[in-house]
């Protein structure tokens, strides 16, 4: 019979088990005993899960409590020397290198005050990861064994697992070299990682691995010559010791073709490929492997919640086995479902008809199980009838379909997506408009989302209290919020977003065409988890979204003002999209939709206005070619025909946040103004990217997702190496993101700290 597999599954719990104690662990109110003993539970859930629902073969090490890679870093002792001289233990020391720590001294411990770790998104995913950081200092060795202990787990349990380990060519790609090694490539550390990847690898086949999973993500992506060759050099390495498991190399994520050269021949026992996000490959992966090697078929979307057509994919699997034989064929996930939210069954308030399009992690193996039966011969009609029921049923569906928004898309042309006027022009009519002084200081947008905001949105969303009590409730937090900002002296203003749940999810609830879930959480970062709202029809606005708290916060304050919105390739993005349109026809849809509340803001009296794009660099193609042009051509008229409407006055910001990004791709947007993710950047060459930039920009000054405080004198040294090489006139002072998750107390000081910064170079002027 042919076997099943899944590559990985969330670690999250069904009821984000590992957040809540993962967090009140970093507030004292656990210790590291509770916290290890969730993680252990819910990998002994996950595994049995998997096995109830007949999955052959199921993995291990896929749990983190943080990141899969930075895990790696920790057990591979990748831990720059400013993490280890605080004596801390290993599960602090990864929580610190992940979000930074900053403690107090006290009668038994030293004081601790040290960034995070550079993070930056996996792939074209919204999961981010921490970037290796490798130094001339490195000394690769084992810090314990995490793999060999938790494939122990599960083998108590009388689970056989399959480990997995992201693969040494990707780990040492993905990583970058430290701020006192910047002539160091990480590539050519490979020879000295090996050895210790070696060593993991004979310690699992001790402890009865007979294969493990390696990941090598990167092999969909445009590499140099040098690192498709790393692949022959890792592999033939690992052959040539005894005693090894067998090695399944997996990639994902798109197409292998480019790069099959790199792994053809290799001597492994098979590989893993993606036919969700590119099932053309197939006849050349096919033709690449040897006569024993197997191939496992990923037809299950691990990144999407749609359910599968398993017609669809029964037809992909046999066109495997009919090359190659049943019995070198497995079916699996085309990914980890990591990206996927766990359980379809805890969704009560779905709408019926819609809920039946859906497929979450838990009700993916149950998919994958039926495929390989299917081809395995068993009789599995009466699933394959109520998958094509089902599948029939969303493609006639009037919910997909809207005529007057299919119309207004193709009515869409360049004037509508061009501003009236160049940036000089529209610059020196902001500037008599908005009289700002130099090194104007803003924020992103949110600030925090305190306990008390919390319960009462619960409250109103659960009717015990009515809509003018909350509305009272919002209009107070946002008065707090702009009294705040006036106090501490920030230039143009925010609301604070108090009425927001989530960037996305606020104004896709007020969007014709999505739906949304209760507990349809994935893991964005850390104990950080989202809740992407599902695009499944045309997209229109009924109604304006975000006026009203705007237009109140702006009669509070003489200072201008933002007006915040989410831009429509981020909408597009961080929501599940539909898979049967174009991403390009749904990111226009949302961007009409974005353009008139453009114009209701700036009817309303609101003169800025922020339309953020933090997932466009994410959206990227992940090769160069004719779909990433067509990509940067679409996502930038997307975002202009949300924001061109305007007056020369006008002034539209955005923001983008942890990605390499390419001023080009910004450039195209023609925002007047932009601020940037930029605080955990050490490479100077990407500030001189950025200095011929047109049009203003702000490089964020503080990490948003530390709790650490940055000092006044921090922040001028900051910006002093920032206008070595980026024109003052141009530069804004703000944070790195928005300030939602942060408390209070860390938000007023760095702050205060950043706003006296700004003040000390106005009076250099």
């Amino acid at each position: 019979m042919v076997q099943s597999s899944v590559l990985g599954f969330p670690r999250i719990g069904a009821n984000r088990e590992l957040k809540k104690t993962t967090e009140a662990y970093w507030s004292g109110k656990v210790n590291v005993e509770e916290l290890l003993k969730v993680g252990k539970d819910l990998r002994a859930h996950n595994w049995k899960l998997q096995k109830d629902a007949g999955v052959d073969v199921i993995a291990s090490n896929d749990f983190s409590y943080y990141d899969q890679v930075l895990d790696l870093s920790l057990l591979f002792n990748v831990i720059p020397d400013r993490y280890t001289k605080f004596d801390l233990a290993p599960i602090d020391v990864l929580f610190a290198m992940g979000r930074g720590l900053q403690r107090k001294a006290t009668d038994s411990t030293p004081a601790v005050d040290v960034t995070a770790l550079e993070m930056v998104k996996w792939f074209d995913s919204n999961y981010h990861y921490v970037r290796p950081t490798f130094s001339h200092s490195t000394q690769f060795k084992l810090n314990g064994q995490k793999p060999v202990d938790e494939y122990l787990e599960a083998k108590a349990l009388g689970i056989e697992t399959r480990p997995v380990l992201v693969g040494p060519v990707s780990y040492l790609f993905l990583g970058k070299s430290d701020k006192d090694s910047l002539d160091l490539d990480p590539i050519s550390l490979l020879s000295k990682i090996l050895p210790v990847y070696a060593e993991i690898l004979a310690k699992l086949a001790a402890a009865g691995a007979k294969t493990v999973q390696i990941d090598e993500p990167i092999l969909v992506l445009d590499l140099p010559q040098k690192v498709q060759a790393a692949f022959k050099q890792a592999y033939e390495f690992f052959a040539q010791h005894a005693g090894l498991p067998e090695i399944i190399l997996a990639t994902y994520f798109g197409d292998v073709r480019p790069n099959l050269a790199a792994v053809e021949g290799l001597p492994v026992a098979g590989f893993h490929y993606d036919f969700v996000r590119c099932p053309e490959q197939i006849d050349e992966v096919i033709k690449a492997l040897t006569p024993k090697q197997v191939l496992s078929v990923g037809v299950i979307d691990g990144r999407n919640i749609w359910k599968a057509d398993i017609t669809k994919a029964i037809a992909v699997v046999k066109k495997a086995i009919t090359a190659i034989g049943a019995e070198r064929v497995i079916v699996a996930t085309s990914s980890s479902l990591l990206h996927t939210p766990v359980d379809l069954s805890n969704e009560k308030k779905l709408d019926a008809e819609i809920k039946d399009w859906f497929s979450f992690a838990t009700q993916k193996l149950a998919e994958v199980v039926v495929v390989a039966k299917a081809v395995s011969g068993a009789d599995v009609s009466g699933a394959l009838e109520a998958n094509k029921k089902s599948i029939s049923a969303r493609a006639a569906s009037a919910i997909t379909n809207d005529a007057k928004v299919q119309e207004r898309v193709a009515s869409i042309n360049e004037k509508m997506a061009t501003r009236a006027s160049a940036f000089n022009a529209r610059l020196a009519e902001q500037k008599k408009h908005f009289n700002l002084p130099a090194f104007p200081t803003t924020t992103i947008g949110s600030f925090p989302q305190t306990k008390d905001i919390r319960i009462n949105r619960n409250k109103f969303t659960k009717g015990e209290i009515t809509a003018e009590q909350y509305e009272k409730f919002i209009e107070s937090e946002i008065e707090s919020v702009v009294r705040f900002q006036e106090e501490i002296g920030l230039d143009v203003l925010v609301h604070g977003e108090p009425e927001r749940n989530d960037m996305v999810q606020y104004f896709g609830e007020q969007l014709k065409g999505y739906a949304f879930t209760s507990n349809g959480w994935v893991q964005s970062y850390g104990s950080r988890y989202v809740r992407p709202p599902i695009i499944v029809g045309d997209i229109s606005r009924p109604k304006a979204m975000s006026v009203k708290e705007s237009v109140y916060a702006q009669s509070l304050t003489s200072k201008p003002m933002k007006g915040m919105l989410t831009g429509p390739v981020t909408c597009l993005r961080w929501s599940f999209p539909r898979n049967d349109v174009s991403h390009k026809v749904q990111s226009l849809q949302l961007g009409l939709a974005l353009r008139d509340e453009v114009n209701d803001l700036e009817k309303a009296g609101v003169y800025v206005i922020q339309v953020d794009e933090p997932a466009i660099r994410e959206g990227l193609p992940l090769r160069a070619g004719a779909e990433r042009s067509d990509y940067l051509q679409w996502a930038a008229q997307s975002f202009r025909v949300a924001t061109s409407g305007v007056e020369d006055r006008t002034q539209i910001h955005s923001h983008f946040c942890y990605s390499d990004l390419d001023p080009n791709h910004i450039k195209a947007l023609d925002a007047d103004v932009v601020s940037i993710e930029f605080s955990k950047k050490d490479d100077p060459n990407y500030i001189q990217e950025f200095s011929e930039y047109p049009n203003h920009i702000g490089l964020g000054l503080f990490d948003i997702h530390s709790p650490r405080i940055p000092s006044t004198d921090e922040f001028v040294a900051r910006i002093q190496e920032i206008l070595k090489v980026y024109p003052a006139e141009k530069f804004w002072v703000n944070p790195d993101c928005g300030l939602k998750t942060r408390g209070w107390e860390e938000t007023r000081a760095s702050l205060t700290n950043m706003v006296e910064a700004a003040k000390l170079f106005r009076a250099q002027q």
